[in-house]
C-alpha cells in the first residue's frame, strides 16, 4: 500500500466541520470514481505534535503508484464534478505539506540476497 500524507492548517475563518464535510465528499467521490482505497482525516489532539506537523493530518491509501497516478490524473483533468470537490477543499487550507510512504517491507521484497 502506498500512503499519501497531507498536513495542513485551515485558512482564517474556515469552519473545521465544514472542511471535514467537504473532505469526506471529495474522498468518497475518489473512492467511487478513481483508485483511492481508503482515507483517514485526523486532527492534532491537545497540541501534541511537533510545530512543523500542522493541525490536520490526512492519509490517502492506494494499492500502488499506478493507482495513485491514475487518481492524480483524474483530479488533474479539472472538469466537474472533481474540480468542484477539489476547490471546496483546497480553497480552505493553508500551509500544506505532503509526503509519500509505503508499507514496509514491500510485498515483492526478497530477503537474504542483499549485497549491502
Amino acid at each position: 500500500m502506498d500512503i499519501y500524507h497531507i498536513w495542513c492548517d485551515l485558512k482564517h475563518g474556515q469552519r473545521d466541520t465544514e472542511f471535514v464535510d467537504h473532505l469526506n465528499a471529495y474522498f468518497d467521490y475518489l473512492k467511487r470514481e478513481a483508485a483511492l482505497v481508503n482515507y483517514r482525516v485526523m486532527r492534532k489532539k491537545l497540541g501534541l505534535a511537533p510545530a512543523e506537523l500542522l493541525e490536520f493530518h490526512i492519509m490517502l491509501e492506494f494499492e500502488n503508484l499506478t493507482a495513485l497516478d491514475a487518481t492524480f490524473n483524474h483530479v488533474a483533468n479539472r472538469k466537474d464534478p472533481v474540480e468542484s470537490f477539489h476547490h471546496a477543499v483546497n480553497g480552505r487550507v493553508s500551509n500544506v505539506k505532503f509526503a509519500l510512504y509505503r508499507d514496509f517491507p514491500d510485498p515483492v521484497r526478497a530477503s537474504g540476497e542483499e549485497k549491502f
